[in-house]
């Protein structure tokens, strides 16, 4: 209802056309010579979108940038300010004519685009702006003042060492990933936050906002981050060795209001906590990307055949094929196993009528390339009652330990003989564990307990009324 679909002010179940992407001309340009421009130009094509809050945005192949829904202006009472007017279709940003827009990003209520110094984008020459609401200092430009239009963040602007290359908005703060500008002498980046802390987004051990840029400084060097995003009070990064660092509400998992954390588990993370990736350690192998969720972390990793999410899991949001929170990563079930065996089927049926029409193969090599078939399916196979008996015990191990299973959780007699003698290791593992680790075991078997012992009072009363019913009917 507030325009952010961009093409009118009413809702829509399905997927509308935005005309306005269609053209593109100059301020002040003729209709003629928009006609005549857009004759001898191609179409335009998106190359990236945001949305944020009530506030839509896109770049086109051009470098321009259009936005929709909530787009601030200066109050029309002529006493100055900020207002926010609902536009039902996408407007070019005119601030930018001239430059190119490279990345873009959006929270409740602010704006901040990584923006070219010159007419095109050459390496190291992206400019940092910001504008809109700025109650918490989330535009990073030193006050509390909201902005009607860009304005550079100085930390970031053309003469700075430092040269962001990701950006991304929570609800009231800010993210921004950058590197030294060439020549250096290593390829190291920083993540610089700014805006609304308290519950410790900003990742600078402190709940305090900031209306600057800071480094969050307990990240270590020299690391190399690949992608960065933010919840609405949570911030996440990734490097390119496959770490993974969370800082924020309820130990950087975003908003779990049911966390059951307990003694120094408990309470937000002001500064980053590296999060497990599961049986291979703490690194999530060929990460892509990181995405925040209002209360909700999802990875891409392993070049883009395996995903992780972990956080609030209401709705099914975590895709583990559960609706509970998860305060550790999970395995999100994906490629579903019926739509990989119908690709599986429809590239073999593929080689199969492939085969018929080329006569020049001979029999021989038509029936090993059958059985090479049956062979791949069989390992397909395999491999998916691998992942799915892996995804179980990592998912059980959670249940009990409240974190995945890793390699070095596997017993040593298992790992070399293949024997498993449950009691003794048991034992061992109790030895062994420290006092929050025996904690967290005892609420587990007192929940599962009380549980057990509440499953056997139901069915002890459904025997009882079962025996009464009768007898009382007789008795009549």
């Amino acid at each position: 209802m507030d325009g952010q679909l961009g093409v009118n002010g009413e809702n829509s179940l399905t997927p509308q056309l935005l005309e306005q992407f269609l053209e593109l001309g100059s301020p002040g340009q003729s209709k003629d010579e928009l006609d005549s421009e857009i004759k001898s130009k191609a179409p335009l094509k998106i190359c990236g979108v945001k949305a944020g809050g009530m506030t839509s945005m896109a770049i086109d192949n051009l470098g321009a940038l259009w936005m929709w829904g909530n787009c601030p202006q200066e109050n029309s009472s002529g006493e100055g300010g900020l207002t926010f007017v609902s536009s039902f279709t996408p407007i070019p940003v005119w601030d930018f004519h001239g430059h190119t827009v490279v990345k873009v990003a959006c929270g409740n209520e602010h704006i901040v685009a990584l923006v070219s110094a010159g007419e095109t984008h050459k390496g190291d020459d992206l400019v940092c702006f910001s504008w809109g609401g700025n109650g918490h200092g989330q535009l990073g430009l030193g006050d509390r003042e909201s902005r009607v239009r860009p304005e550079i963040v100085e930390k970031f602007n053309q003469d700075s060492q430092w040269t962001a290359y990701e950006v991304a908005c929570g609800a009231f703060h800010t993210a921004l990933l950058t590197h030294r500008k060439r020549p250096s002498d290593t390829l190291e980046s920083m993540c610089w936050t700014f805006g609304l802390g308290d519950k410790g987004q900003l990742g600078h051990g402190t709940t305090q906002s900031a209306l600057v840029p800071e480094p969050v400084k307990e990240l270590p060097q020299p690391v190399y981050l690949v992608s960065v995003d933010c919840g609405l009070f949570h911030t996440s990064v990734v490097s390119s060795a496959g770490d993974v660092w969370s800082w924020g509400m309820e130990k950087g998992l975003g908003l779990c209001p049911d966390a059951t954390f307990t003694g120094t588990d408990a309470g937000d993370a002001i500064s980053p906590l590296q999060i497990s990736g599961g049986v291979h350690g703490h690194k999530f192998h060929d990460p892509v990307q990181v995405s925040c969720g209002a209360a909700h972390t999802v990875l891409v990793a392993h070049d883009g055949y395996k995903l992780w999410s972990w956080g609030r899991g209401r709705s099914g949001v975590l895709g583990n094929g559960k609706a509970v929170d998860c305060f550790a990563p999970t395995i999100v079930l994906w490629p579903p196993l019926n739509e990989d065996f119908k690709q599986e089927e429809l590239n073999i049926n593929t080689g199969k009528e492939e085969k018929t029409t080329d006569h020049k193969g001979s029999d021989t090599a038509s029936e090993m390339d059958k059985k090479l078939s049956l062979a791949m399916e069989e390992v397909k196979l395999l491999q998916s009652k691998l992942s799915v008996m892996e995804r179980y015990a990592s998912i059980l191990h959670g249940s009990i330990f409240g974190k995945p299973l890793d390699e070095q959780d596997i017993p040593i007699s298992l790992q070399n003989s293949g024997t498993f003698d449950m009691a003794k290791e048991w034992e061992n593992m109790l030895e062994s564990a420290d006092r929050s680790k025996l904690v967290r075991l005892e609420l587990f078997y007192r929940n599962m307990l009380a549980g057990v012992k509440d499953k056997m009072m139901k069915k002890r009363i459904q025997e009882l009324i079962k025996e009464y019913l009768p007898s009382s009917t007789q008795g009549k």
